[in-house]
């Protein structure tokens, strides 16, 4: 029997194998033989009809000689070789890789393993663009201004999200103010001119609220007493 009756017998076997593919392409969402899906049942085949392959690579060429271990003849196959640039590997390991590639590729040719057609899959595809949701505008501020004249306090309202600094620029305002009254009517100005604005606060933060109010109730019992 020559190299070409037992490599078409050996074909013919293969293709009784039920073989699974564990590549996985996402990109182009198909799947491929990796070498380990095929070549132990390859190896087993070319032992039972008296075949063996030598594989070698040069510079241009990765090639495969089949050998007829009985007659001695042979036939050759041929890939052109290819590079590879792995991130984070080094030289010997990007060329480890071309050359596991490369093997792969002379199984799948000497053995007429059926592949997905990879250039169908990937001519034309392209990454689906992410869709760009248009940011919100932000909403205009209103401002909050108590009654004019003394004790007035002008403030933008409170912002989206963390309130946090606005609770206590407020604090801080009113703390100011009445640590300028000169009596417990001057304390109840306050409260009076800006008491939409604090309104806001209480509405925002009920116990921020109670606890800002405790400094005027502090001031006024202090004027109380004098």
């Amino acid at each position: 029997m020559s190299v070409y009756k037992k490599l078409i017998e050996a074909r013919n076997i293969l293709q009784t194998k039920q073989l699974t593919k564990s590549g996985h392409n996402k990109f182009a969402e198909y799947k491929y033989f990796e070498l380990g899906d095929f070549l132990p049942e390859v190896q087993k085949i070319f032992k039972e009809v008296g075949l063996v392959d030598i594989i070698s690579f040069d510079a241009e060429l990765a090639t495969m000689t089949l050998y007829d271990v009985d007659g001695g003849s042979w036939v050759t196959f041929t890939s052109p070789m290819g590079s590879a640039a792995l991130k984070g590997c080094h030289e010997v390991q990007n060329i480890g890789a071309v050359e596991t590639y490369q093997r792969r590729y002379l199984y799948t040719t000497a053995m007429a393993i059926v592949e997905h057609d990879a250039l169908d899959a990937t001519t034309g595809a392209v990454e689906p663009v992410k869709k760009i949701e248009p940011k919100p505008e932000p909403k205009p501020v209103k401002r909050i201004e108590g009654q004019k004249g003394e004790f007035q306090i002008v403030i933008d309202g409170p912002p989206e999200g963390d309130t946090t600094e606005w609770l206590e620029l407020v604090k801080t305002s009113s703390h100011m103010l009445l640590d300028l009254c000169s009596s417990d009517a001057d304390v109840m100005t306050i409260f009076k001119k800006n008491k939409a604005l604090f309104d806001t606060v209480k509405a925002t933060d009920p116990d921020f609220f109670k606890e800002m109010m405790g400094k005027f109730t502090e001031t006024k019992n202090k004027f109380a007493k004098e």
